[in-house]
Formats: structure tokens, C-alpha cells, sequence
């Protein structure tokens, strides 16, 4: 087994340093944030992430697991230390690579043994050259060094089971030396290796999520041409996951991708192209479609509605997706301000996400609205006007139509994630408006309710 350090405890350097601590490896997270290492020492993670917690708790138990801001004694006799800070977007789409450059420093000057460091964070093409050649030009002692390309692919709210059970393990090497090394770290988790060159590693990031984001991209597409033409998306998408080569995945319409990873890395690898001289159509069609599909369901309100000034607005869900806390490019955060702009009243739900909003949006008066946080679906119904369903979490799902009806003053859904039948709000007379369906606007509502009292005279 092999002694680890770790750089970055977010999502992509904590959940690698529990587990490869969980199969058996010494491993040292390293952090600046002394107040951050204080709360994993104790056992708390401090991301929401199922399961997270007690991997902590136990592989730090076990003296497989520490937690330090000392990056000296972390990293001056490590066997290999893995790279998984942050590099987030800049304003013209390119990744910010300064917290790699710091760390690749301080490994420089610190390593005292041959060390194999390894970038897990998300980085352009040719970025691990340039830090292979980084830490050269700042080597202080005389030893081997040489740098490998390991891209994570755990997706928020499955993470650890995303990297224990991982359809493929990524690397990208320039040695031989460099390659069994990293062999032999992952060997205890018994997964499938792809070994490749360090640029085609990198390259492997950026193609597969960015294919994903492609086909959400053209599944809300296609969503948005359902409704002009009378087709149900979610037929649509059925019959298309028959086909094996297109598979049943990631073909859910609905308000957009967000999230740490789609957003940046479609941005980045079409600042990558342009920077070579080329531009990726795809790429940028995925980017401009998700822009304007995160606020569909507020353009087809403002349609129905005169104004959102003094009304109850129910905001269900504001993390970009159920299981995280994770804000980073969530449709709540394009669709709050333009309803406080408007006036509106939001009382907003979210089981773990509600904490972190209130530091973007402040509970009470926000500029021409106001905002509340409420810890139940049904405080946030309660009297509404108006409910937009941003995020699919088990609590919302488990609303049903006829609590719609009955709490809501006027019940008038506008549901992001297509979590409700249509025909079901229909029954019970609820307006209800989704992505790439039928509506249910309020003449189909008035002819419902006209039909049961037809009925109930007979």
C-alpha cells in the first residue's frame, strides 16, 4: 500500500482521499481552510455527499485517514500526491489554473523522494505538461518527479459510489515508471484501467462529459419542438432508448444542466478550440440551448401572467440537482433575481440547499420582492399563487396533485424536472405547465371541472 497525500478537499479531492483510504492506502488530505480540517478530524464532511460521513469517521478510526493544513509534512515523503483543486471558470470560458500552479510549487520545494503527482482536477489539454515542467523549473532536491493524468467522472449526490463501483479508471502517463505506479494504487478496487498518453487522458474528460451535455442539450431541443408540433417528449424519448446506440440515459428534458462540471466544461472546451483555431458547432449549441432553457418556465409564466408583483411564488428546489447542496449553476439562481425583480413573494424549499442560497439571497426583502425559507413543501404551497418546481428531490416528487389543489390559493405549476403526469393534473384540475407536453392551461382546467359537474348530476 502506498502513502498518499491529497491536495483540495472538495468533491473531487475528498471523496478520492476516503477512498483510497477505504481500500487500504495511508492518505493525507491536505487543506488551507484550518477551521475546514478541524470539522473532518471530528468526522463531518463538509460536503453533502450520502455516505461521505462514515467512511471519514471510520478510515480515520483506523489511521488510514488524516486531515492537515501542514502541505510540508503532507507531501516531503509521499509516495504520490494527487492534484484535485479547483479550476474554475473564467470570464471568457477558460479554466483558472492558479491553485494548480500553487500546489505544483509547493510539491517542488517540498518533496524530499521520488513522487509520482497526479492531476485529478479537470484541466485543458496540456496542462499536465506544463506542470510536469512547472515543478521541474522549482525542484529542490535531487529526485525523480514526473506527473500523471487521472480525471475524475463521480457525479454529486453518488460520488463515493461513483468512484468505488466506476465503470473505468482514466490514467495518462509519459513512463513506464509513472504508469505501474498508478496501476498499483488503483489495483485494490478492482476496476477496469484505460491507460493512455497524458493528453489523450485530458482529452477523455472534456469528450465524455461534454457528450453528455450534447445530449440534454438536444433532448430540450427536441423537448421545445414537442410542444409547437403536439408531441410528448417523453414518449419521444422512450422510443428513442430502445436503440442501444443511443441508450436511456440523460435523456430526461427539463430546465437545463448545471453543476460543477457541464457548465464549465463545455465552456472550456470551446474556449480550448477556439484558442487552436477551430470551432466546435456542437459544443456551442449545447451552450447557448442550456442558457435559454433555464428560464423557460419563467418566460411562459410572464406570458400567463400580468404581473408576479404581491403574488405567493412556491420555489421547489434549489440545488441543480437532488443529493448535493451544490449550487454552481442551478436554474434557481437565474430564476430568483427575475422574480424578486418582478416583485414576487418566493417561499423557497430545499431539504439541504436552503442554508447556502441565503448567502446569495438573504431571508426577507430583496430588492422589489422578498424571500422565505420554509423547511416543508407545504409551507411553501400554502396559499401560493404560483409554484416553479426547479429540483427533483424525493420531498417534491412526493407532492401530489391534490395538494396542489387543495393549499394553493391558485393552483398554477410550472414544473421544470416533468416529475407529474399531465393527465393527472388535469384530472384533479390543476394548471400545469412542463417541458416538451401538453399543458394543462386553465381552459382545459374550466372544461374539466365543467365535465365533473356535468357528471355529478346524473
Amino acid at each position: 500500500m502506498y502513502k498518499i497525500a491529497v491536495a483540495g478537499t472538495g468533491y473531487v479531492g475528498l471523496v478520492a482521499g476516503v477512498t483510497f483510504a477505504e481500500v487500504g492506502h495511508h492518505v493525507t488530505c491536505v487543506d488551507i481552510d484550518e477551521e475546514k480540517v478541524k470539522l473532518m478530524k471530528s468526522g463531518v464532511s463538509p460536503i453533502y455527499e450520502v455516505g461521505l460521513d462514515e467512511l471519514m469517521q471510520k478510515n480515520y478510526a483506523a489511521g488510514r485517514l488524516d486531515y492537515t493544513t501542514d502541505y510540508e509534512s503532507a507531501y516531503k515523503d509521499a509516495d504520490a500526491i494527487f492534484l484535485g483543486v479547483g479550476t474554475p471558470e473564467q470570464a471568457d470560458g477558460s479554466a483558472n489554473l492558479s491553485y494548480i500552479a500553487t500546489v505544483a510549487r509547493q510539491v517542488a520545494e517540498t518533496i524530499e523522494k521520488d513522487c509520482l503527482v497526479v492531476v485529478k482536477s479537470t484541466v485543458p489539454v496540456g496542462t499536465n505538461d506544463k506542470v510536469q515542467q512547472f515543478i521541474q523549473d522549482f525542484l529542490i532536491h535531487d529526485v525523480k518527479v514526473e506527473v500523471a493524468s487521472n480525471p475524475e467522472f463521480l457525479s454529486q449526490g453518488s460520488a463515493v459510489h461513483d468512484t468505488m463501483h466506476a465503470a473505468r479508471i482514466i490514467i495518462g502517463t509519459e513512463s513506464k515508471w509513472a504508469e505501474d505506479r498508478l496501476m498499483e494504487i488503483y489495483e485494490p478496487f478492482q476496476l477496469p484501467i484505460v491507460s493512455v498518453n497524458r493528453r489523450s487522458a485530458e482529452m477523455i474528460k472534456y469528450a465524455s462529459n461534454d457528450f453528455l451535455a450534447l445530449k440534454i442539450s438536444y433532448m430540450n431541443d427536441i423537448a421545445n419542438l414537442c410542444e409547437l408540433v403536439g408531441a410528448d417528449v417523453q414518449d419521444v424519448a422512450r422510443g428513442m432508448s430502445f436503440d442501444e446506440r443511443i441508450g436511456s440515459k440523460f435523456l430526461n428534458a427539463g430546465i437545463g444542466f448545471g453543476g460543477s462540471c457541464f457548465p464549465k466544461d463545455t465552456k472550456a472546451l470551446d474556449y480550448i478550440a477556439r484558442q487552436n483555431g477551430y470551432e466546435l458547432k456542437t459544443i456551442k449549441a449545447a451552450i447557448d440551448v442550456n442558457k435559454d432553457q433555464k428560464t423557460a418556465l419563467y418566460k411562459k409564466a410572464s406570458k400567463r401572467l400580468i404581473t408576479f408583483s404581491g403574488l405567493k411564488v412556491a420555489v421547489l428546489g434549489l440545488t441543480f440537482k437532488p443529493g448535493t447542496d451544490d449550487l454552481r449553476e442551478a436554474p434557481s439562481l437565474d430564476n430568483v433575481p427575475l422574480l424578486l425583480e418582478q416583485g414576487a413573494d418566493i417561499y423557497a424549499y430545499d431539504p439541504v440547499g436552503a442554508e447556502h442560497f441565503a448567502k446569495f439571497y438573504p431571508e426577507g426583502r430583496n430588492g422589489n420582492g422578498s424571500i422565505t425559507y420554509v423547511s416543508n413543501v407545504e409551507q411553501a404551497l400554502k396559499d401560493g399563487n404560483v409554484c416553479f418546481v426547479f429540483t427533483e428531490w424525493g420531498e417534491v416528487k412526493a407532492v401530489t396533485p391534490e395538494m396542489y389543489k387543495n393549499l394553493m390559493r391558485t393552483p398554477l405549476i410550472y414544473d421544470g424536472r416533468n416529475i407529474y403526469s399531465v393527465d393527472d393534473m388535469k384530472e384533479v384540475g390543476v394548471e400545469y405547465y412542463s417541458i416538451g407536453r401538453q399543458a394543462v392551461s386553465r381552459s382545459h382546467v374550466n372544461e374539466s371541472e365543467m365535465i365533473k359537474l356535468q357528471t355529478s348530476r346524473y
